[in-house]
């Protein structure tokens, strides 16, 4: 692994409180030094706000009708006029807060310290809370009338929009060994996409929690528990008819959405999820190669290897570029066509693991130490 990734041992009986975390052996290899080039592409800072730290969790930025809205581990959440940055409102969770957010156009959802649920309305007034079976490092979904979550004990449960009444809950099986990360989900139609550790992408009808279909993006291997760790990363990406993951120590791949049928998959190890548009399905390595592959039948069409060991967040489409940011909290604009370095921003130098939000013409960045920032291309 080239970052320190913390794993969590769950064992078949033992309750989450018990068992054991640790951390992986930090690499001996050095973030690759950042190579000069000449930009083919100017970019400005349309707008920054600043939120607060995540501390040792990942928020993302979500939107909700055209604003950005943003959270951090102290319990701020802010939503944010897209186009200029003006705040359009400022409020307090009432604890601490460990993933967020989640939205649509009327209900957002953020999660709490110990597995607590909260659901707000569109102007931040909160209209319930509930209590999760653990721990939520992942987005809350919204979407079909229900608020979704996956807690880390991979207890899938959605509620009631409105009431906040449980609906349904699934349980899946743990491995011995899981990555402590953000595996996300999406609402596609009636149907649930949620991430897995093992390396399984599933769908669940938002109506019962019932499996729709099981699809295979990593398969656990190795003699050690440690090995076998293939946990699907990230948010899968649903494009037309196509649904598209990656997993640590497996491989990126696409399914048709509507029955899990492989469409193709490529060997491949990233701890951050994909991009995906009309044309490419974009990657970045967990050794920090940014790949895109054809969205039809999976070819390679470039592989950008200058950003070696820099901890890249996971890539986003942007316009003519693919847009990547690193630890170091460095945003790299590539071509889209040929990976080639187009354009470098700054943020405020702290980690970018966030999944970026690309919304109109800007796309949004959250760096750990709070800072959220929309470039945009001149």
């Amino acid at each position: 692994m080239h970052r320190i990734t913390k794993l969590v041992c769950i064992g078949a009986v033992a309750s989450l409180s018990a068992c054991s975390s640790f951390f992986a052996k930090e690499p001996k290899n050095p973030p690759a030094t950042l190579v000069e080039f000449k930009p083919a592409m100017a970019v400005k800072t349309a707008w920054s706000v600043k939120v607060g730290s995540s501390e040792n969790y990942v928020f993302s930025p979500a939107e909700m009708a055209g604003d950005v809205l943003t959270a951090s581990a102290d319990g701020t959440l802010l939503r944010v006029n897209a186009a200029t940055g003006h705040i359009v409102w400022k409020i307090k969770a009432e604890s601490s807060l460990t993933a967020g957010v989640g939205a649509n156009a009327t209900t957002l959802a953020v999660a709490g310290e110990k597995g607590k649920l909260f659901v707000y309305d569109a102007d931040g007034k909160l209209l319930w809370k509930a209590q999760a079976s653990s721990d939520i490092l992942s987005a809350p979904v919204i979407g079909g009338g229900v608020v979704v979550i996956r807690s880390v004990d991979n207890h899938i449960a959605a509620y009631d929009a409105l009431t906040g009444v449980r609906r349904w809950v699934v349980e899946r099986t743990l491995p011995a060994l899981t990555l402590r990360s953000p595996a996300g989900m999406v609402i596609n139609g009636d149907n649930v996409l949620v991430a897995l550790p093992g390396g399984k992408l599933v769908a669940l009808a938002l109506v019962n929690g019932g499996l729709r279909w099981e699809a295979v993006v990593g398969e656990p291997r190795g003699a050690t528990d440690l090995e076998r760790v293939a946990d699907v990363s990230g948010v899968p990406v649903v494009y037309g008819p196509d649904v598209c993951a990656i997993a640590y120590q497996g491989r990126v791949a696409c399914f048709d959405v509507k029955n899990g049928t492989a469409r193709w998959s490529k060997t491949l190890s990233a701890d951050m999820g994909v991009s995906v548009d009309e044309r490419f399905v974009f990657a970045a390595s967990d050794r920090g190669a940014v790949s895109a592959f054809s969205r039809s039948a999976g070819l390679s069409e470039w592989k950008n290897e200058k950003l070696a060991y820099r901890q890249l967040s996971a890539p986003v489409s942007f316009g003519r570029a693919v847009a990547v940011a690193d630890a170091s909290g460095y945003v790299h604009f590539l071509s889209r066509e040929d990976g080639s370095f187009l354009a470098r921003a700054s943020t405020d130098g702290s980690a970018i693991a966030a999944t970026p939000l690309v919304l109109g013409s800007n796309v949004v960045f959250q760096t750990k130490a709070g800072e959220v920032v929309a470039f945009a291309i001149d």
